[in-house]
């Protein structure tokens, strides 16, 4: 286990986003949240500093959530090999898909306790009796007792869901409960996403930073440049350096990985979808509908991280590796059209830069998840007023209002209807603009992060308290 340093966010580009009313707000809400812990720690544990939602959430909240006075923390736990792949098998079985053929039997629990006792002594040696505990996921669940032990306050928080719950579902939390249902709360993205048995739930939609990285505000010139920087749009660029509103000067430099003909050129309309390389993202129906939507001159971009930056996913190279077989089965002038990218992950900050501008370059945005939990991306490319398209599955469907802030396929594994409404953004600007300028209002309406502390403030009240209902 090893912890992940954290500073202060400065506040004042965050005033310039919230106005001075919500960020004054959030300073309230926050200082009665720290007066109720009286001088105890807020933990969060996860499996990865980099890559997938989790991160995400956390590198966007805890700086924020420390500059307004809320003493939070971040520890990563270590496994091995076996550990991550039973992890992510069952994080897939929660999701409602089976995942790879091996089994969450006896043995698989035996190795997952081995591994959870061991980083229960690592937590021990930083957990003090009264501390706030927040595990996330599945992966570290079984902290949620330990932390209990040690006698601190525990709450489980879950970031996946599925809508209906199926066999797969079922196998998931049969192995899983055990290690939750002890927890002082638990928190879901959605009420469908809660099972009947959770104690003391609470539903906590998540949010994106607006002053970070992957959110900053790109002019057009830096958004080409990043791209062809990196080897994404046809082109030649120097290095570059951005400056965000919150940290240091950033260079991107580093090139994505890329399987394609040729690099598109920059006046080309573009379909996107940035997803982890996962058979719930479904990159390979993303890439059959975009063919089907048939869009003259259009070219689809399907990005996810480079396949060995992710710690906690190991399947990550074999869905890469199917996407890049399906792409190479295509005929010469369709395969013209698509390139598949792994995004560097060297320095997280560089990454964030590139989605960033692969959002905003974007023409039409996609995310046809099979199941989700709460579609970060789906959410930064509409505060980018971006059209989207995605899934009406898990938390897009609270995302997303259909026909005003995005467009919403009711089947996932409908590729008629997803081609058809690709084909319809990429041919009515006026209808893709209106979209573009909902999404931006819904997620400054509902999905910024002085909403997120303000829901997590009123938990931590409440659980540190004894008060949690």
């Amino acid at each position: 286990m090893h912890e992940v340093a954290i500073g202060a966010a400065p506040l004042t580009p965050y005033r310039k986003v919230f106005g001075d009313e919500r960020m004054e707000a959030l300073r309230d809400t926050a200082a009665e949240a720290s007066g109720a812990l009286h001088g105890r720690t807020v933990w969060n544990i996860n499996s990865t500093a980099a890559g997938g939602g989790v991160a995400e959430l956390l590198h966007a909240l805890m700086p924020l959530a420390r500059a307004v006075g809320i003493d939070c923390r971040w520890l990563v736990i270590d496994g091995d090999t076996e550990f991550f792949a039973i992890a992510k098998r069952l994080c897939t079985r929660l999701y409602g898909a089976p995942g790879d053929p091996e089994p969450l039997g006896p043995e698989q629990l035996q190795h997952y306790r081995a591994i959870t006792e061991l980083e229960g002594l690592a937590l021990a040696d930083r957990v003090r009796p009264g501390d706030l505990v927040i595990v996330h996921e599945a992966q570290p669940a079984g902290l949620v007792d330990i932390a209990r032990r040690l006698g601190a306050t525990a709450v489980w928080r879950r970031h996946i869901g599925r809508d209906e719950p199926n066999e797969h579902t079922e196998e998931g939390w049969a192995f899983l409960r055990r290690f939750v249902e002890n927890a002082d709360a638990t928190v879901f993205l959605t009420q469908s996403a809660c099972p009947d048995w959770a104690p003391r739930p609470h539903i906590i939609p998540p949010s994106i930073d607006p002053c970070a990285p992957k959110n900053m505000e790109l002019t057009d010139e830096q958004t080409l440049d990043v791209l062809r920087c990196t080897g994404i749009l046809d082109g030649s660029a120097e290095p570059l350096t951005i400056r965000p509103p919150v940290g240091e000067q950033i260079l991107v430099r580093h090139r994505a990985t890329v399987v394609r003909e040729s690099a598109p050129p920059a006046d080309a309309p573009m379909v996107v979808q940035v997803s982890r390389w996962d058979e719930l993202k479904d990159m390979a129906g993303v890439l059959r509908a975009f063919l089907d939507a048939d869009v003259e001159g259009a070219h689809l971009t399907l990005a996810g991280a480079d396949v060995v930056g992710v710690a906690d996913d190991p399947d990550a190279q074999r869905f890469w590796d199917e996407c890049v077989a399906q792409w190479r089965a295509l005929p010469v002038e369709q395969r013209r059209r698509v390139q598949l990218l792994c995004l560097p992950m060297t320095d997280l900050r560089e990454n964030a830069v590139v989605v960033n501008a692969l959002q905003r370059h974007a023409t039409v945005v996609v995310q046809k998840s099979i199941a989700e939990g709460f579609g970060l991306t789906a959410t930064e490319a509409m505060w980018k007023g971006r059209p989207l398209i995605a899934s009406a599955v898990g938390g897009l469907r609270e995302q997303i209002v259909h026909g005003e802030s995005g467009l919403l396929v009711d089947d996932p594994h409908d590729l008629a209807t997803t081609a058809q409404l690709i084909r319809q953004l990429l041919t009515d600007p006026a209808l893709a603009h209106r979209l573009g300028e909902g999404a931006r209002r819904r997620v400054n309406e509902c999905y910024l992060p002085d909403r997120h502390l303000t829901d997590w403030a009123g938990l931590i009240r409440s659980a540190v308290t004894m008060e949690v209902v």
